[in-house]
């Protein structure tokens, strides 16, 4: 293994240290109403996306990740759109309300099968590089940390856990700064001599778009800046959530596009851990990187995903269901899961529920720019529509990667 791929790999960590540890940085309102959605978005897609894509798509695996970007941007300008005209009106129309409970209740459904989807990918990559790696000790992790947090919740406790999340998204964007670079050396190295490694995957259209709908919940995180409206206005959130988005399509579009050009697909394997065999083509001191943030990453993503569950739940019932109780019902449900479905069959079942959830609140806005009455708002109303009839297609087409 190159000494100058290990040096490059750490001069990108500290490169990207230097920039996300400062302080002016780190204390400034925009980041940190950035660093949320940014959290989500990057998250546990990182860590599966380029070898599926790699597998399935071969060359074309970059214009597929811009795909699902753009797809995601969509559905974040419907978010933004029900942010500037949702939130401002005292007193929304009782269709309006409808749509907007309908959603918070699939979005309650949505965080139940990604929380499960969390901890899967954290009790696959904890075992990973142990002497017993594979589905069932994964499995037994998953469902032992997934009674830790409901017995965690029952209590009350698992609000102390909030503040793990900025500390594990900063540990995750030094190691993922680290990872880009070594994988840019390693293209540069490589493409000249071998040309393009990936070839093209031979499957017809339908199955590969199928494929591409179950792999929405990989760019997915963007809305929870709809829900931070207790810290910050509008507009901030609105921008924040558009530079969140941005900075993800650049990562996912250059990850995936470095490793597709110079890592062969044949090399990797079917596992949801195969970005670990990936890595170590690169460098030698990433698996052990990416094992540690991924482990951070998940269980911060877990909990903030239980406690957005169980505070929205509680809200939409009016108290009837106290969150602690919903803490509980998460674990049971997810430890379920867990058993009855491999990670790829979750990442389609999540993916399906997020796009029931973008769907609807396309559907809301559709109705309230169309209440508008302007032409304008009226031709803004025929998109959303369309992406409410896009989300409700991944619904019922989208796909796990076999």
């Amino acid at each position: 293994m190159s000494q100058l791929a290990n040096l490059v790999v750490a001069a990108g960590m500290v490169a990207t240290a230097t920039v996300v540890l400062r302080r002016r940085l780190r204390d400034a309102p925009w980041w940190r109403a950035c660093l949320t959605p940014l959290a989500s978005i990057i998250g546990s897609g990182f860590l599966v996306l380029a070898p599926i894509l790699m597998r399935e798509f071969g060359r074309a695996a970059p214009l597929v990740m811009l795909a699902l970007c753009i797809v995601a941007y969509g559905f974040g300008a419907v978010m933004r759109y029900n942010i500037a005209h949702f939130e401002s009106q005292p007193c929304p129309p009782r269709i309006v309300r409808g749509f907007e409970s309908l959603s918070s209740w699939a979005l309650c459904f949505a965080y139940v099968i990604s929380v499960c989807y969390y901890l899967k990918l954290f009790g696959a990559f904890a075992m990973a590089l142990t002497p017993w790696p594979g589905e069932a000790s994964g499995r037994v992790v998953s469902t032992a940390v997934l009674i830790t947090i409901g017995a965690v919740g029952w209590r009350g406790g698992l609000r102390r856990l909030e503040h793990l999340e900025t500390i594990a998204v900063s540990f995750k964007l030094i190691v993922i700064g680290g990872l880009l670079c070594g994988l840019a050396l390693h293209a540069g190295q490589t493409v000249p001599k071998t040309g393009l490694v990936s070839d093209a995957a031979h499957f017809d259209r339908w199955s590969q778009l199928a494929l591409a709908f179950g792999l929405i919940i990989t760019v997915q995180g963007f809305e929870t800046s709809r829900y931070l409206g207790a810290a910050y206005d509008a507009p901030t959130r609105i921008r924040t959530m558009r530079y969140a988005q941005w900075i993800s399509t650049l990562i996912y579009v250059a990850y995936v596009g470095f490793a597709a050009a110079s890592i062969p697909a044949a090399n990797l394997g079917h596992s949801e851990t195969a970005v670990i065999d990936m890595s170590a083509v690169v460098s030698n001191w990433l698996p052990s990187l990416l094992v540690a943030a991924a482990l951070a990453a998940q269980f911060s993503a877990a909990v903030a995903d239980a406690l957005g569950c169980g505070g929205l739940a509680e809200e939409i019932s009016g108290r009837r269901l106290q969150d602690r109780m919903v803490y509980v019902l998460i674990a049971a449900a997810g430890i379920a899961l867990t058993w009855a479905v491999d990670v790829f069959g979750i990442i389609a079942w999540a993916s399906r529920a997020f796009a029931l959830y973008y769907a609807l609140q396309s559907g809301l806005a559709a109705r309230l720019a169309w209440n508008a009455g302007t032409t304008g708002e009226r031709w803004r109303s025929v998109g959303f529509c369309a992406l409410g009839s896009l989300g409700a297609l991944i619904v019922l087409s989208g796909q796990p990667a076999e």
